[in-house]
């Protein structure tokens, strides 16, 4: 999800139905303190910077996997060292507690171990083998060239993981990247560039410029491929302005997750597993739990044990010696928007058993909330909540949970919960791009496979092969090993030529000797 601090409409020709800030003022969600005011970069800065990247572009692809990893390895290390000094900053403008903020140096020193590893088979050049007779004098390899220039464009809700965690395969495919954070959490990722250039001495084939919707949309304009996450809202349009330079783009959109809990399923874990994967990080997971569907035999001891497990959260501004489990929402417009999807829901009947309304008091904060006697009449189970919301529906049996939990226009994650066989034959029927049996979340810890999002949740896939390939071009290479002065094909044409290749055509495709061999029906 992304939104401006400036409403800022671009169109297709780049205009702007509102003025651009000249500065960014970011803002601690959890207590509504300034803490940093940044300049905004113009559309000239963005192009300057990515001609400046672009033109360090071919030492870097030159370098080699194994070069690009040595450089890798030491952003790597400078994580691990700077992790207290990472949490800080990210605590300070997302609002996050500081055990869901440390996920991420732990998700991007391992995937730049894993790209690193694995690039050589992602992307090395690959030997074909002719299919044909008439192909055996050629030698076919498959290789991938780099995007010149990536430009990402990342959200707030993971500053790092969702800005950075897209930059390494980019860079380790021998791409130059520049990102575009989020406006309401610029500070983390631009520590990490500076200290990319600053502290480890890096080429310079990264970098971070800041800004709103203007300088996103001079982003696109310039790089060779785009990263986008965020809301589908937001992602049509920068889709749109994508094709007007015929630019590639990957999309990741959000979700509307859906989790479903079989009676034959361990209902204690189930129920803590709903509660965490919709509460973590206040519920602003794109693969966050936010529609729970529990077939009858099992719904009342499960909405008992969710409610008690979610009741006992403890949610506020932590430290050291008083750590809580739910932050701040980091971003004030999204707390209007799940306020609205609540108020809907109970308005129409919904039941809040715990949760339901805004933390008064400073900073931004949603209670974490279980509501039940909800259906899909209710925004808070058609759209997006993005915030710390599961609503719960009884369902007869699984047929019916997966006809509910499909009826969607989203399709990026789910879940299923049973007796394992049972649960992975339902989970096989869930339309979405990755489905976790017995579990939650833990898919985007799955680098080994890939993760992206069917219908209107995006375009693309990280992780994997897909991940670091998305961000190359292919290039095939037919290499002729032997031959005469002329091919068979060639000039001049005549009548022995011709009847040679009519010959060798039905001799090799041919099904059936009579074929083969020219012989009549």
């Amino acid at each position: 999800m992304e939104s401006g601090t400036v409403e800022t409409k671009v169109g297709a020709n780049g205009s702007s139905g509102a003025a651009e800030a000249e500065t960014l003022e970011v803002l601690n969600p959890a207590t509504g303190e300034t803490i940093a005011t940044l300049p905004v970069d113009s559309p000239a800065a963005v192009a300057e910077t990515v001609a400046r990247v672009r033109a360090a572009q071919p030492d870097w692809e030159a370098m080699g996997i194994e070069g690009r990893y040595h450089w890798l390895g030491k952003l790597r290390d400078w994580i691990l060292d700077n992790q207290d000094r990472i949490l800080d900053t990210m605590q300070r403008e997302t609002g996050k507690v500081r055990a869901d903020a440390s996920n991420e140096p732990t998700y991007l020193a391992d995937t730049i171990n894993f790209y690193g590893t694995q690039a050589a088979k992602f992307i090395g050049e690959e030997s074909v083998r002719p299919h044909s007779p008439l192909l055996a004098a050629k030698k076919l390899r498959v290789q991938y060239r780099p995007q010149p220039v990536v430009g990402i464009i990342s959200p707030w809700n993971f500053p790092l993981i969702l800005s950075l965690g897209d930059a390494i395969p980019a860079l380790m495919a021998g791409a130059a990247v520049v990102i575009k954070p989020s406006e309401f959490t610029p500070l983390g990722i631009a520590e990490v560039a500076a200290a990319w250039k600053q502290e480890i001495g890096g080429p310079d084939v990264f970098d971070v410029v800041q800004g709103i919707g203007e300088t996103g949309g001079a982003l696109v304009d310039n790089v060779d491929y785009v990263q986008f996450t965020g809301s589908d809202r937001t992602g049509r349009k920068v889709m749109a302005r994508a094709a007007e330079t015929l630019t590639p783009v990957s999309l990741e959109l959000g979700g509307k997750d859906p989790m479903i809990v079989l009676r034959d399923a361990d209902i204690d874990r189930a129920a803590n597993a709903a509660a965490w994967g919709g509460m973590f990080n206040s519920g602003q997971v794109c693969i966050s739990v936010e529609r729970i569907y529990v077939e009858e035999p099992v719904y009342d001891d499960f909405v008992a044990k969710l409610t008690a497990e979610v009741g006992r959260i403890r949610q506020g501004a932590d430290d050291a010696r008083n750590p809580m489990d739910v932050g701040a929402m980091t971003s004030p417009n999204q707390t209007a928007i799940v306020e609205g999807q609540v108020d809907d829901a109970l308005a129409h009947g919904a039941r809040a058993l715990t949760g339901g309304k805004r933390v008064p008091g400073p900073g931004d904060y949603f209670e974490p909330t279980v509501l039940v006697d909800v259906d899909h009449s209710m925004k808070v189970m058609r759209d997006e909540t993005f915030g710390p919301v599961v609503g719960v529906m009884k369902v007869r049996d699984s047929e019916e949970a997966l006809r509910l939990a499909n009826d969607t226009r989203y399709g990026l994650s789910g879940s299923v919960f049973g007796e394992r066989a049972n649960a992975e034959r339902v989970a096989r029927r869930v339309e979405c791009g990755a489905v976790n049996v017995n579990d939650v979340l833990v898919n985007y810890f799955a680098s080994d496979v890939p993760m992206g999002g069917w219908k209107e949740s995006g375009i693309g896939y990280r992780h994997g092969a897909q991940g670091i390939r998305k961000f190359c071009r292919t290039e095939s290479l037919v290499i002729t090993r032997f031959g005469g002065r002329r091919e068979p094909t060639w000039y001049p044409y005549t009548r022995g030529r011709r009847g040679l290749i009519a010959r060798m055509t039905k001799l090799i495709n041919g099904r059936d000797w009579r074929r083969r061999l020219g012989l009549r029906h």
